[in-house]
């Protein structure tokens, strides 16, 4: 066991690596944007942020993920459990992490917020589209025109002018 927490651990290897979340020794360190890790599996694990290598596949419906506890959550969307439930208006959910966010709708909290404009969110993956407005990243190209834009739902949206699908409002 550790001597510093007094975590038990069932092989002498797993303890070793364990220690190393108590001195702060980061020894593997990233080679694309050098941020550094403890352990070799977190930056294993890291280094699919850049690669965007998702080993974990959902059997019931084919999704990958990167890591392999979010596939253990998504599996729960197809078992059909819903453990967490509003107190509001009895909407249930699988993850507890939904229930949160939808928690979030009747507050009208916003955590989320731009350092940028100072503009606030709901939900952290809504300010990270929002940051994509101020850095000028656009990923997202028409294959048509080249035309270029940050979000893809606004190339989705540009298309239409091509195919001449009646656009989104």
């Amino acid at each position: 066991s550790c001597f510093v927490c007094e975590k038990a651990f069932s092989h002498k290897g797993v303890l070793t690596r364990h220690m190393k979340t108590h001195t702060g020794d980061k020894l593997y360190s990233c080679s694309v944007c050098q941020k550094a890790f403890a352990q070799k599996s977190n930056l294993t694990n890291h280094i699919r942020t850049h690669t965007g290598d998702k080993p974990y596949s959902c059997f019931v419906c084919e999704k990958a993920f990167s890591h392999k506890g979010v596939l253990t959550r998504h599996m729960k969307t197809h078992t059909g459990d819903k453990l967490y439930s509003c107190s509001v208006c009895q909407k249930a959910f699988a993850q507890k992490s939904n229930l949160t966010n939808h928690i979030r709708t009747h507050t009208g909290d916003k955590p989320y917020s731009c350092f940028v404009c100072e503009k606030a969110f709901s939900h952290k993956g809504v300010l990270t589209r929002h940051m994509k407005t101020h850095t000028g990243d656009k990923l997202y190209s028409c294959s048509v025109c080249q035309k270029a834009f940050a979000q893809k739902s606004n190339l989705t949206n540009h298309i239409r002018t091509h195919t001449g699908d009646k656009p989104y409002s």
